[in-house]
Protein backbone atom coordinates (compact mmCIF):
# COMPACT_ATOMS: atom_id res chain seq x y z
CA UNK A 1 0.00 0.00 0.00
CA UNK A 2 0.75 3.90 -0.60
CA UNK A 3 3.55 5.29 2.12
CA UNK A 4 1.41 8.25 3.46
CA UNK A 5 4.28 9.38 6.16
CA UNK A 6 4.98 12.50 3.36
CA UNK A 7 1.60 13.48 3.63
CA UNK A 8 0.54 12.60 7.42
CA UNK A 9 2.22 10.91 10.25
CA UNK A 10 -0.50 9.26 11.93
CA UNK A 11 -3.63 7.37 11.02
CA UNK A 12 -6.41 10.18 10.74
CA UNK A 13 -9.72 8.45 9.08
CA UNK A 14 -11.71 5.33 9.32
CA UNK A 15 -10.01 3.92 5.92
CA UNK A 16 -6.96 3.93 7.98
CA UNK A 17 -8.36 1.47 10.55
CA UNK A 18 -10.11 -0.98 7.99
CA UNK A 19 -8.30 -4.39 6.31
CA UNK A 20 -9.64 -4.14 3.24
CA UNK A 21 -7.50 -3.41 0.33
CA UNK A 22 -8.35 -4.66 -2.93
CA UNK A 23 -11.06 -7.51 -4.69
CA UNK A 24 -8.49 -9.72 -6.71
CA UNK A 25 -11.20 -12.66 -7.45
CA UNK A 26 -15.10 -13.24 -7.16
CA UNK A 27 -15.71 -12.35 -3.97
CA UNK A 28 -12.48 -12.79 -2.74
CA UNK A 29 -11.04 -9.38 -0.67
CA UNK A 30 -6.95 -9.20 -0.33
CA UNK A 31 -6.10 -7.55 2.91
CA UNK A 32 -3.52 -5.10 3.84
CA UNK A 33 -1.59 -7.54 5.57
CA UNK A 34 -1.10 -9.92 2.92
CA UNK A 35 -4.25 -12.31 3.90
CA UNK A 36 -6.93 -13.26 1.99
CA UNK A 37 -10.67 -13.40 3.04
CA UNK A 38 -14.21 -14.13 1.34
CA UNK A 39 -17.84 -14.62 2.71
CA UNK A 40 -20.92 -16.47 2.46
CA UNK A 41 -24.31 -15.96 3.21
CA UNK A 42 -25.80 -18.75 4.85
CA UNK A 43 -29.25 -19.65 7.10
CA UNK A 44 -29.63 -22.37 9.72
CA UNK A 45 -32.45 -24.48 10.60
CA UNK A 46 -35.34 -23.23 11.67
CA UNK A 47 -35.19 -22.98 15.81
CA UNK A 48 -38.87 -22.89 15.92
CA UNK A 49 -39.85 -26.20 14.48
CA UNK A 50 -36.68 -27.96 14.59
CA UNK A 51 -35.48 -30.35 17.47
CA UNK A 52 -32.95 -30.61 19.78
CA UNK A 53 -31.47 -33.36 18.61
CA UNK A 54 -31.36 -31.74 15.30
CA UNK A 55 -29.77 -28.76 16.44
CA UNK A 56 -26.88 -30.42 18.25
CA UNK A 57 -26.28 -32.86 15.03
CA UNK A 58 -26.02 -29.11 13.67
CA UNK A 59 -23.65 -27.89 15.98
CA UNK A 60 -21.70 -31.30 15.77
CA UNK A 61 -21.03 -31.31 12.17
CA UNK A 62 -19.87 -27.37 12.00
CA UNK A 63 -17.40 -27.93 14.60
CA UNK A 64 -16.26 -30.60 12.54
CA UNK A 65 -16.41 -28.68 9.32
CA UNK A 66 -14.70 -25.78 10.62
CA UNK A 67 -11.95 -27.55 13.38
CA UNK A 68 -9.91 -28.71 11.08
CA UNK A 69 -8.23 -25.14 10.28
CA UNK A 70 -5.62 -24.13 11.77
CA UNK A 71 -3.00 -21.27 12.82
CA UNK A 72 -2.88 -18.42 10.26
CA UNK A 73 -6.82 -18.67 9.85
CA UNK A 74 -9.53 -16.90 11.28
CA UNK A 75 -13.52 -17.30 11.14
CA UNK A 76 -15.88 -14.22 11.77
CA UNK A 77 -20.05 -15.35 12.20
CA UNK A 78 -21.74 -12.52 12.17
CA UNK A 79 -25.77 -11.96 12.34
CA UNK A 80 -27.08 -8.73 11.18
CA UNK A 81 -30.45 -7.36 12.64
CA UNK A 82 -31.93 -5.04 10.45
CA UNK A 83 -35.83 -3.28 8.93
CA UNK A 84 -37.94 -5.96 6.95
CA UNK A 85 -38.88 -3.10 4.68
CA UNK A 86 -42.05 -3.35 2.66
CA UNK A 87 -44.03 -6.87 1.93
CA UNK A 88 -43.01 -8.60 -0.75
CA UNK A 89 -44.81 -8.77 -3.71
CA UNK A 90 -46.46 -11.92 -5.31
CA UNK A 91 -48.83 -13.62 -7.65
CA UNK A 92 -51.09 -16.96 -6.87
CA UNK A 93 -52.93 -19.03 -9.63
CA UNK A 94 -56.19 -19.33 -7.84
CA UNK A 95 -58.60 -16.50 -5.84
CA UNK A 96 -58.01 -18.33 -2.68
CA UNK A 97 -54.39 -18.04 -2.42
CA UNK A 98 -54.50 -14.59 -3.17
CA UNK A 99 -56.85 -14.69 -0.60
CA UNK A 100 -54.72 -15.80 1.71
CA UNK A 101 -51.92 -13.94 1.03
CA UNK A 102 -53.89 -10.51 1.21
CA UNK A 103 -55.02 -11.21 4.48
CA UNK A 104 -51.31 -12.02 5.50
CA UNK A 105 -50.21 -8.83 3.82
CA UNK A 106 -52.79 -6.54 5.81
CA UNK A 107 -51.71 -8.58 9.43
CA UNK A 108 -47.88 -7.27 8.07
CA UNK A 109 -48.72 -3.76 7.48
CA UNK A 110 -50.89 -3.81 10.65
CA UNK A 111 -48.38 -5.29 13.22
CA UNK A 112 -45.87 -2.23 12.74
CA UNK A 113 -41.95 -2.40 12.15
CA UNK A 114 -40.74 -5.77 11.41
CA UNK A 115 -37.12 -6.29 11.35
CA UNK A 116 -35.38 -9.71 9.64
CA UNK A 117 -31.58 -11.41 10.62
CA UNK A 118 -29.06 -12.07 8.07
CA UNK A 119 -26.15 -14.51 8.52
CA UNK A 120 -23.03 -14.30 7.10
CA UNK A 121 -19.59 -16.42 7.18
CA UNK A 122 -16.32 -15.20 6.57
CA UNK A 123 -13.08 -17.00 6.33
CA UNK A 124 -9.50 -15.52 6.10
CA UNK A 125 -6.13 -17.15 5.76
CA UNK A 126 -2.93 -15.19 6.32
CA UNK A 127 -0.05 -16.85 4.28
CA UNK A 128 3.20 -18.21 5.83
CA UNK A 129 6.39 -15.49 5.56
CA UNK A 130 8.52 -15.49 3.16
CA UNK A 131 11.05 -17.68 5.10
CA UNK A 132 9.00 -20.27 6.05
CA UNK A 133 7.82 -21.16 2.52
CA UNK A 134 11.48 -21.26 1.38
CA UNK A 135 11.96 -23.76 3.54
CA UNK A 136 9.19 -25.76 2.82
CA UNK A 137 10.23 -25.46 -0.84
CA UNK A 138 13.12 -27.22 0.21
CA UNK A 139 11.38 -30.48 1.08
CA UNK A 140 10.50 -30.87 -2.26
CA UNK A 141 12.13 -32.41 -5.19
CA UNK A 142 11.59 -30.68 -8.59
CA UNK A 143 10.38 -27.55 -7.00
CA UNK A 144 12.60 -23.79 -8.07
CA UNK A 145 13.98 -23.36 -4.83
CA UNK A 146 15.17 -19.78 -5.60
CA UNK A 147 11.80 -18.07 -4.75
CA UNK A 148 9.59 -18.04 -1.96
CA UNK A 149 5.53 -18.05 -2.02
CA UNK A 150 3.74 -17.66 -4.84
CA UNK A 151 0.76 -15.47 -4.90
CA UNK A 152 -1.32 -16.86 -6.80
CA UNK A 153 -0.17 -20.52 -5.86
CA UNK A 154 -1.72 -19.19 -2.12
CA UNK A 155 -4.85 -18.16 -3.41
CA UNK A 156 -5.60 -21.03 -5.32
CA UNK A 157 -5.41 -22.82 -2.15
CA UNK A 158 -7.33 -20.63 -0.42
CA UNK A 159 -10.44 -21.08 -2.84
CA UNK A 160 -9.35 -24.65 -2.98
CA UNK A 161 -9.67 -24.86 1.00
CA UNK A 162 -12.56 -22.76 1.42
CA UNK A 163 -15.20 -24.43 -0.84
CA UNK A 164 -14.13 -27.96 0.89
CA UNK A 165 -15.53 -26.03 3.85
CA UNK A 166 -18.33 -24.88 2.81
CA UNK A 167 -19.77 -28.11 0.73
CA UNK A 168 -19.33 -29.33 4.45
CA UNK A 169 -21.65 -26.65 6.12
CA UNK A 170 -23.99 -26.90 2.73
CA UNK A 171 -24.71 -30.40 3.81
CA UNK A 172 -26.96 -29.57 7.14
CA UNK A 173 -27.55 -25.48 5.88
CA UNK A 174 -30.73 -24.42 4.04
CA UNK A 175 -28.91 -21.73 2.36
CA UNK A 176 -25.61 -21.09 1.81
CA UNK A 177 -24.11 -19.62 -0.97
CA UNK A 178 -20.71 -17.71 -1.29
CA UNK A 179 -21.18 -13.71 -1.96
CA UNK A 180 -20.16 -12.19 -5.54
CA UNK A 181 -18.34 -9.03 -5.97
CA UNK A 182 -21.05 -6.54 -5.32
CA UNK A 183 -22.28 -8.45 -2.47
CA UNK A 184 -19.25 -8.47 -0.95
CA UNK A 185 -18.91 -4.83 -1.12
CA UNK A 186 -22.36 -4.03 0.00
CA UNK A 187 -22.07 -6.47 3.07
CA UNK A 188 -18.59 -4.96 4.06
CA UNK A 189 -20.24 -1.65 3.38
CA UNK A 190 -22.74 -2.52 5.92
CA UNK A 191 -20.40 -3.42 8.96
CA UNK A 192 -18.87 0.20 8.57
CA UNK A 193 -22.01 2.12 8.13
CA UNK A 194 -25.61 3.03 9.16
CA UNK A 195 -26.96 3.15 5.65
CA UNK A 196 -28.07 0.29 3.81
CA UNK A 197 -27.66 0.12 0.26
CA UNK A 198 -25.82 -1.53 -2.76
CA UNK A 199 -22.22 -0.77 -3.68
CA UNK A 200 -21.39 -1.06 -7.12
CA UNK A 201 -18.35 -2.75 -8.08
CA UNK A 202 -15.52 0.20 -9.34
CA UNK A 203 -13.82 -0.29 -12.81
CA UNK A 204 -10.40 -1.42 -10.56
CA UNK A 205 -11.33 -2.21 -7.71
CA UNK A 206 -8.61 -1.19 -5.29
CA UNK A 207 -8.95 0.92 -2.29
CA UNK A 208 -11.57 -0.91 -0.65
CA UNK A 209 -11.17 0.49 2.35
CA UNK A 210 -11.66 4.83 1.42
CA UNK A 211 -14.25 3.39 -1.55
CA UNK A 212 -16.55 1.85 1.58
CA UNK A 213 -15.79 4.52 4.37
CA UNK A 214 -18.60 7.24 4.09
CA UNK A 215 -18.85 8.01 7.45
CA UNK A 216 -16.73 9.41 10.17
CA UNK A 217 -15.92 7.39 13.44
CA UNK A 218 -15.54 9.34 16.33
CA UNK A 219 -13.86 7.69 19.13
CA UNK A 220 -13.82 8.33 23.22
CA UNK A 221 -15.74 6.44 25.53
CA UNK A 222 -18.80 6.56 23.67
CA UNK A 223 -17.97 6.84 20.29
CA UNK A 224 -20.28 7.44 17.45
CA UNK A 225 -20.23 6.50 13.93
CA UNK A 226 -21.70 9.60 11.64
CA UNK A 227 -24.66 10.74 13.60
CA UNK A 228 -25.09 7.63 15.27
CA UNK A 229 -24.09 6.41 18.89
CA UNK A 230 -22.44 3.47 19.39
CA UNK A 231 -22.88 1.01 21.90
CA UNK A 232 -20.62 -2.43 22.39
CA UNK A 233 -20.78 -5.21 24.16
CA UNK A 234 -18.31 -8.04 24.38
CA UNK A 235 -19.00 -11.03 25.90
CA UNK A 236 -16.22 -11.92 28.09
CA UNK A 237 -17.35 -15.26 29.97
CA UNK A 238 -19.75 -18.56 28.88
CA UNK A 239 -21.76 -20.93 31.15
CA UNK A 240 -20.69 -24.56 31.78
CA UNK A 241 -23.32 -25.86 29.85
CA UNK A 242 -24.93 -24.80 26.98
CA UNK A 243 -27.41 -25.61 23.92
CA UNK A 244 -27.57 -24.96 20.35
CA UNK A 245 -29.69 -21.24 20.20
CA UNK A 246 -29.46 -20.91 23.34
CA UNK A 247 -28.94 -16.80 22.70
CA UNK A 248 -32.18 -16.88 19.98
CA UNK A 249 -33.76 -14.39 21.93
CA UNK A 250 -31.99 -11.92 20.43
CA UNK A 251 -33.88 -12.50 17.60
CA UNK A 252 -36.42 -11.39 19.04
CA UNK A 253 -35.76 -7.53 19.86
CA UNK A 254 -37.16 -5.33 17.80
CA UNK A 255 -33.80 -2.93 16.49
CA UNK A 256 -31.12 -2.91 14.43
CA UNK A 257 -27.84 -4.90 15.72
CA UNK A 258 -24.71 -6.20 14.85
CA UNK A 259 -23.50 -9.71 16.29
CA UNK A 260 -20.16 -10.96 15.55
CA UNK A 261 -17.92 -13.52 16.85
CA UNK A 262 -14.37 -14.23 15.73
CA UNK A 263 -12.93 -17.37 16.42
CA UNK A 264 -8.65 -17.19 15.89
CA UNK A 265 -7.65 -20.69 15.13
CA UNK A 266 -4.76 -22.31 16.49
CA UNK A 267 -3.21 -25.73 15.04
CA UNK A 268 -2.60 -28.61 17.16
CA UNK A 269 0.49 -28.21 18.29
CA UNK A 270 0.09 -24.00 18.85
CA UNK A 271 -2.87 -25.06 21.03
CA UNK A 272 -0.73 -27.08 22.93
CA UNK A 273 1.93 -24.71 23.75
CA UNK A 274 -1.04 -22.26 24.98
CA UNK A 275 -2.75 -24.69 27.19
CA UNK A 276 0.40 -26.41 28.42
CA UNK A 277 1.55 -22.80 29.34
CA UNK A 278 -2.19 -22.51 31.44
CA UNK A 279 -2.01 -25.56 33.00
CA UNK A 280 1.46 -23.78 34.74
CA UNK A 281 0.68 -20.78 35.39
CA UNK A 282 -2.30 -21.83 37.32
CA UNK A 283 -0.21 -24.66 39.15
CA UNK A 284 2.26 -22.31 40.45
CA UNK A 285 -0.45 -20.21 41.85
CA UNK A 286 -1.98 -23.26 43.96
CA UNK A 287 0.16 -22.41 46.68
CA UNK A 288 0.90 -18.84 48.22
CA UNK A 289 5.12 -17.62 48.75
CA UNK A 290 4.52 -18.49 52.47
CA UNK A 291 2.69 -21.71 52.25
CA UNK A 292 5.98 -22.87 49.77
CA UNK A 293 8.56 -21.14 52.48
CA UNK A 294 6.99 -22.95 55.21
CA UNK A 295 7.92 -26.58 53.40
CA UNK A 296 10.64 -26.03 53.04
CA UNK A 297 11.34 -24.93 56.29
CA UNK A 298 9.39 -27.73 57.83
CA UNK A 299 9.63 -30.15 55.29
CA UNK A 300 6.06 -30.71 55.55
CA UNK A 301 3.86 -30.34 52.47
CA UNK A 302 1.25 -28.06 52.82
CA UNK A 303 -2.03 -28.83 53.06
CA UNK A 304 -3.71 -25.60 52.34
CA UNK A 305 -4.16 -25.23 48.00
CA UNK A 306 -5.83 -22.70 45.84
CA UNK A 307 -8.96 -24.65 44.92
CA UNK A 308 -9.77 -22.26 42.06
CA UNK A 309 -5.99 -22.54 40.80
CA UNK A 310 -5.87 -26.68 41.27
CA UNK A 311 -9.16 -26.32 39.33
CA UNK A 312 -7.75 -24.18 36.10
CA UNK A 313 -5.29 -27.01 36.80
CA UNK A 314 -7.44 -30.03 36.04
CA UNK A 315 -9.62 -28.26 33.15
CA UNK A 316 -6.85 -27.44 30.97
CA UNK A 317 -5.65 -30.70 31.70
CA UNK A 318 -9.05 -31.98 30.57
CA UNK A 319 -9.02 -29.75 27.49
CA UNK A 320 -5.15 -31.06 26.16
CA UNK A 321 -6.39 -34.89 26.37
CA UNK A 322 -9.60 -33.84 24.49
CA UNK A 323 -7.27 -32.05 21.77
CA UNK A 324 -4.59 -35.16 22.09
CA UNK A 325 -7.72 -37.15 21.02
CA UNK A 326 -8.91 -34.67 18.35
CA UNK A 327 -12.16 -33.78 19.78
CA UNK A 328 -12.06 -30.51 19.76
CA UNK A 329 -9.46 -27.51 18.10
CA UNK A 330 -8.78 -24.51 20.26
CA UNK A 331 -9.23 -20.59 18.82
CA UNK A 332 -9.25 -17.10 20.22
CA UNK A 333 -12.91 -16.25 20.82
CA UNK A 334 -13.77 -12.94 20.69
CA UNK A 335 -18.18 -12.15 20.82
CA UNK A 336 -18.93 -8.59 20.55
CA UNK A 337 -22.64 -6.68 19.89
CA UNK A 338 -23.20 -3.47 18.70
CA UNK A 339 -26.32 -1.16 18.58
CA UNK A 340 -26.43 2.52 17.58
CA UNK A 341 -28.99 5.37 17.44
CA UNK A 342 -28.87 8.94 17.17
CA UNK A 343 -30.38 9.59 20.25
CA UNK A 344 -27.99 8.05 22.96
CA UNK A 345 -30.43 7.39 25.76
CA UNK A 346 -32.14 5.15 23.15
CA UNK A 347 -28.64 3.26 21.88
CA UNK A 348 -28.30 2.64 25.75
CA UNK A 349 -31.61 1.02 25.93
CA UNK A 350 -30.98 -0.96 23.32
CA UNK A 351 -27.73 -2.22 25.06
CA UNK A 352 -29.60 -2.64 27.99
CA UNK A 353 -31.93 -4.82 25.81
CA UNK A 354 -29.45 -6.72 24.72
CA UNK A 355 -27.27 -7.57 28.63
CA UNK A 356 -30.56 -8.27 29.86
CA UNK A 357 -30.89 -11.05 27.46
CA UNK A 358 -27.62 -12.14 27.32
CA UNK A 359 -26.96 -12.40 31.43
CA UNK A 360 -30.42 -14.25 31.42
CA UNK A 361 -28.39 -17.23 29.62
CA UNK A 362 -25.71 -16.75 32.35
CA UNK A 363 -22.74 -15.54 30.26
CA UNK A 364 -20.66 -12.53 31.62
CA UNK A 365 -20.60 -9.80 29.38
CA UNK A 366 -18.91 -6.27 29.66
CA UNK A 367 -20.05 -2.66 28.11
CA UNK A 368 -17.19 -0.96 26.75
CA UNK A 369 -16.05 2.27 27.38
CA UNK A 370 -12.11 2.91 27.38
CA UNK A 371 -11.92 -0.10 25.13
CA UNK A 372 -14.92 0.37 23.09
CA UNK A 373 -13.60 1.71 19.78
CA UNK A 374 -11.15 -1.33 19.59
CA UNK A 375 -13.84 -3.61 20.23
CA UNK A 376 -15.92 -2.40 17.54
CA UNK A 377 -13.27 -2.47 15.29
CA UNK A 378 -12.52 -6.10 16.15
CA UNK A 379 -16.49 -7.07 14.86
CA UNK A 380 -15.38 -6.07 11.25
CA UNK A 381 -14.60 -9.20 9.49
CA UNK A 382 -11.17 -9.63 8.00
CA UNK A 383 -9.62 -7.48 11.38
CA UNK A 384 -7.81 -10.11 13.44
CA UNK A 385 -5.88 -7.84 15.56
CA UNK A 386 -7.95 -5.26 18.05
CA UNK A 387 -9.48 -6.79 20.81
CA UNK A 388 -8.07 -10.27 21.06
CA UNK A 389 -9.61 -12.31 23.95
CA UNK A 390 -8.45 -15.64 25.58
Amino acid sequence: MMNLAEYRHSSARLADFLPWAALVDEGIILNKDGSFQRTAKFRGPDLDSAVPAELVAVAGRLNNAVRRLGSGWAVFVEAQRHFAGAYPPSTFPDVASALVDAERRAQFEEAGTHYESSYFLTFLFLPSEEGSAKAERLLYEGRDRSVGADAREVLRGFIDQTNRVLQLVEGFMPECAWLDDQDTLTYLHSTISTKRHRVRVPEIPMYIDALLADQPLTGGLEPMLGSANLRVLTIVGFPGATTPGILDDLNRLPFSYRWSTRAIMLDKTDATKLLTKIRRQWFAKRKSIGAILKEVMTNEPSTLLDTDAHNKVLDADAALQELGSDQIGQAFVTATITVWDRDPNAADEKLRLVEKVIQGRDFTCMIETVNAVEAWLGGLPGHVYANVRQ
